[in-house]
């Protein structure tokens, strides 16, 4: 395992992070409280939470309009006259745009800044909503689909990133575990909203429902959302001229600045452990209308959208402990290395809920499902309990992409999504072709599995991932 910080070999003392225990790797302390007084008190703390709320909220956008779809797959290809599947494929093709879309959106906040970038990426969403509900065709379903996840990601990238330049290192998770929420959440909520209306009226409310969410966030960010990027911070377009700026900006935003930092195995680990949690998530809400519908006997979108309340309430919960818990891990090993930061630190927090919780709950829920025992309750609880666990695993590694390189950490965070997305659209695509073929108990087994390799994966990178190799 691997990690170097091109930005810390330049300048350690400003990126904040520490190496102690091996001396050939560049170290790097906390910042002094001049330095924290200086850039996390520029706002004052209910400034900082309403901020967040407002990044909460837009958060809740992509999400929900990657899975209010699924309670409505059977009406919305009907209007087609296409298969359950082709929409499902819809979906897929969505989350590929949702992991292209960091690509590009990771360099241009870093470039143009958090608002103008928010604040762009809103407007074009509110257009590519009303296409979607407009859609006389399911190739314009489909493409207006795939534009809305490309903007619609945007400030999944940029919500983090938002957060790292308001709070300090050893704050900033709990911040974040309340910005996921609104992700998380989104995801649970969509299906049931999407239940309710297309049992009572038309699939196409859903995308006015959309667009009406999309138009607060946009407000919201235009009257309450500052820039967040530091005075001091570098500007790259400032003072050159329109011609320079372009060549900047191409070269700024080239999507392969979101891809090399995976040359550090402990990010790539990272990552693939994003990943499994994402490929859980739709592996596990893609099949329930066509898997849990017929197993219990349910006969309307309204019920099997309740349904998703199960992993929702779990994430509402998880939300209360998810990202004090990586705060606190990371707190007690930086006073067991008397004050020294170490990034890698954080993901202890979630290594046991990716090896031992998620995997078991999945295994309960999916065998469950296949064996028919039990009756409702224990895929709704095991649902509910996984649910909990996620949220005490996604601030600890979203909070290391934002810790281990400052001065990259849009770009982190946008490959981590790069990364983690792809995951998903294969689980979107394959969940009903899978349930329908090999079974709902081995598609959770595999999801098990993978989540069960993350987990390991990110232990070596906690333990041994700030080891700098030999040349």
């Amino acid at each position: 395992m691997t990690m170097a910080s091109d930005a810390a070999q330049a300048d350690p003392e400003k990126n904040g992070a520490a190496r102690q225990e091996q001396p050939s790797t560049p170290p790097t302390t906390t910042p002094s409280s001049v330095e924290v007084e200086d850039e996390y008190s520029r706002f004052s703390s209910r400034r900082k939470i309403f901020m967040v709320v407002i990044l909460a909220w837009t958060g809740l956008l992509s999400p929900i309009s990657s899975t209010s779809v699924l309670s409505a797959i059977p009406n919305v290809a009907e209007t087609y006259n296409v298969s359950g599947s082709m929409i499902g494929l819809s979906n897929a093709l969505y989350l590929v745009f949702m992991a292209l879309s960091p690509c590009f959106w990771g360099p241009w906040c870093q470039t143009l800044g958090r608002r103008l970038s928010c604040l762009t990426s809103l407007t074009i969403y509110l257009g590519c909503s009303i296409g979607t509900a407009l859609s006389p065709n399911i190739a314009a379903f489909m493409v207006f689909r795939m534009l809305t996840a490309f903007v619609g990601t945007a400030v999944l990238i940029i919500g983090p990133v938002a957060i790292r330049d308001l709070y300090a290192p050893l704050e900033r998770a709990t911040a974040i575990g309340w910005f996921y929420t609104g992700t998380l959440v989104g995801q649970c909520l969509g299906p049931l909203l999407a239940g309710a209306i297309v049992t009572y009226t038309t699939w196409r409310v859903i995308f006015w429902l959309q667009t009406g969410l999309g138009a607060i966030s946009l407000l919201g960010v235009f009257f309450g959302l500052p820039e967040t990027l530091h005075p001091s911070k570098p500007r790259p377009l400032w003072g050159l001229s329109r011609t320079n700026k372009l060549k900047v900006l191409i070269t700024m935003t080239n999507p392969w600045r979101v891809i090399t930092p995976f040359k550090y195995s402990s990010l790539l680990v990272t990552a693939f452990a994003s990943g499994a949690l994402v490929w859980n998530q739709y592996g596990l809400f893609t099949p329930i209308r066509y898997v849990l519908n017929p197993r219990f006997n349910l006969d309307s979108p309204l019920q099997s959208g309740l349904l998703f309340l199960a992993p929702g309430i779990g994430y509402i919960v998880g939300t209360f402990g998810g990202g004090r818990w990586a705060d606190y891990v990371a707190r007690r090993y930086y006073a067991r290395r008397g004050g020294v930061f170490v990034a890698e630190d954080r993901l202890y927090a979630a290594v046991p809920f990716m090896l031992l919780v998620i995997p078991f709950c999945m295994l309960i829920y999916g065998w469950s499902v296949d064996a028919e025992f039990g009756g409702l309750p224990v895929p709704v609880i095991f649902m509910f309990v996984q649910g909990v666990a996620q949220l005490f695993c996604f601030p600890s590694l979203n909070t290391y992409c934002l810790d281990v390189m400052p001065d990259r950490s849009a770009e982190l965070i946008a490959g981590n999504f790069f990364i983690r997305y792809i995951f998903g659209a294969v689980a979107s695509a394959t969940a009903i072709p899978a349930a329908e073929s090999i079974g709902v108990g081995w598609f959770s087994t595999i999801s098990a599995i993978l989540l069960v390799l993350g987990g390991a994966g990110i232990w070596a990178a906690a333990r041994w991932g700030h080891v700098k190799p030999e040349p």
